[in-house]
């Protein structure tokens, strides 16, 4: 049986995992036969969001993996207890917890920086040859994980692709019913919620994304 780690950056889509991308990932991994375990760092998350009116509370604190817990079911581990072996491959659900959280590419654009633990958990998965799957804006990190010109793809926003490619890798459009495989890399990108306007849509690219990670394993 394939074993897959799901690293998560919170809980919620504007400051954490995207819970939908994230339980879409989940079952459609648990469907597929295969087996998966969630990470996600410990650390503090860059800011909390009211979800309701969509303002920031600006006096509150949340953990990255206390957050993450509530969408494993509190089964997850923090990042630095990854034993490579044990695994087949990685994937990363989006959320703006991808770019808040795994990275500062919300604030720093395209001069972002990938948190120094999610980075060394990625790399483990890269030098050891494993396939590794990223929805919505997790992509952007890719750049600043492979050096030579990852190819990817967040849909269709000019914006985010020019900071993809001005940060090195080569972006190409999608819709959210594509996947798009970098065989030189072992990368299989979806723009999910960056272009889907509902859980059917986003699903039909999630179920494709986790498919062609587990083929490549």
């Amino acid at each position: 049986m394939k074993n897959i780690a799901v690293l998560l950056s919170g809980n919620g889509v504007f400051d954490g995992a995207e819970i939908q991308e994230s339980v879409l990932t989940l079952l459609a991994l648990s469907q597929a036969g295969a087996s998966y375990h969630c990470f996600a760092p410990n650390i503090n998350q860059l800011h909390v969001v009211n979800h309701l009116t969509g303002e920031v509370d600006v006096d509150a604190q949340r953990n990255v993996l206390e957050e993450s817990a509530r969408i494993a079911r509190g089964e997850i581990s923090d990042i630095c207890a990854l034993n490579i072996d044990q695994f087949d491959g990685l994937i990363v659900p989006g959320g703006f917890g991808a770019a808040k959280n795994l990275c500062d590419f919300a604030v720093a654009g395209s001069d972002c920086m990938v948190q120094p633990q999610v980075e060394s958990f990625i790399q483990e998965f890269a030098l050891a040859n494993k396939p590794m799957g990223f929805m919505c804006i997790a992509p952007i990190m890719l750049p600043r994980i492979f050096k030579n010109s990852p190819q990817g793809t967040i849909g269709n926003d000019s914006g985010t692709a020019q900071a993809f490619n001005e940060m090195g890798g080569e972006h190409l459009e999608s819709t959210c019913a594509d996947i798009v495989i970098d065989k030189q890399h072992r990368l299989v990108t979806t723009p999910a919620y960056m272009l889907a306007t509902s859980i059917a849509e986003a699903n039909v690219g999630i179920k494709k994304l986790v498919t062609a990670v587990l083929a490549m394993c």
